[in-house]
């Protein structure tokens, strides 16, 4: 087995403790004993908490969009498409262990005390949207009565409010709701 890297081992326990406990609760000492290095190898790949809380959030955008590329790969029906992505974020659900989605948590916890985090949450927020508008556009095309706009809107606030109820109840019941409302809006 390849060993880790230590930028990589670093980024891998801090994105964990950020995940698990929170970016206020965790510690650079915390990091540094758990990632079992110097604090001069923190600072070396690092140049401080925020930048590794940037890294966190890169990691987890791309690790986000190829989940769901995977999700989709064999997928061309556009109805099944927007079936697959509300169960990818069921599964992501799922494994977490109903922790939540880690942009909705960290726009909790910084809110706009952060104008660069925000703002990459949002970013990321936004860039699934548009991911849900292509999946609705390619629908529409045999749909064409559909508003576009309207029903992107509507599943995606669905799917981010499933999630957050996913998280408070421990539980994926609203996914197969939200599945069921979805089929609604689509004729």
């Amino acid at each position: 087995m390849k060993k880790e890297k230590v930028h990589d081992r670093i980024l891998r326990v801090a994105s964990e403790l950020f995940y698990k406990q929170g970016f206020n609760s965790t510690g650079i000492n915390q990091i540094i004993a758990e990632a079992d290095i110097a604090i001069g190898s923190l600072y070396n790949h690092f140049s401080s908490k925020n930048d590794l809380l940037h890294a966190y959030l890169i990691k987890e955008e791309n690790n986000w969009f190829e989940g769901l590329e995977k999700s989709l790969v064999n997928l061309t029906e556009p109805g099944k498409k927007l079936s697959s992505i509300i169960d990818y974020r069921k599964k992501l659900q799922q494994s977490s262990k109903f922790a939540g989605c880690h942009f909705i948590k960290i726009i909790s916890e910084i809110g706009e005390g952060n104008p660069v985090v925000s703002a990459f949450a949002k970013r990321h927020k936004e860039k699934q949207k548009e991911v849900i508008h292509t999946m609705v556009k390619e629908y529409s095309e045999s749909n064409p009565s559909i508003d576009i706009d309207l029903t992107t809107e509507q599943i995606f606030l669905l799917i981010e409010g499933a999630v957050v109820s996913s998280t408070i109840n421990k539980n994926n019941d609203s996914f197969d709701q939200v599945k069921k409302i979805v089929q609604g809006l689509l004729p």
